[in-house]
């Protein structure tokens, strides 16, 4: 059984739709690592565990807030 062709949203080129084919559907594999990279640069800053924790605050300002 052959895997469907799609076409690439960012690339416009053409693919096969694999079942372990990793990130989106409408993405080529080669557009698919290359977000999956960017992705990784932008989680190693170091203000994530700033982001983390004003979060955490506005999550349980949110839930636990009392309403009069």
């Amino acid at each position: 059984m052959a895997f469907p062709i799609k076409i690439c949203s960012i690339c416009s080129e053409e693919f096969e739709l694999k079942p372990d084919k990793p990130g989106f559907a409408n993405r080529c594999p080669a557009c698919s690592q290359e977000e999956a990279l960017e992705h990784e640069k932008a989680s190693e800053g170091g203000n994530n565990q700033e982001l983390n924790q004003a979060r955490k605050n506005a999550m349980r300002d949110l839930l636990y807030r009392k309403d009069s």
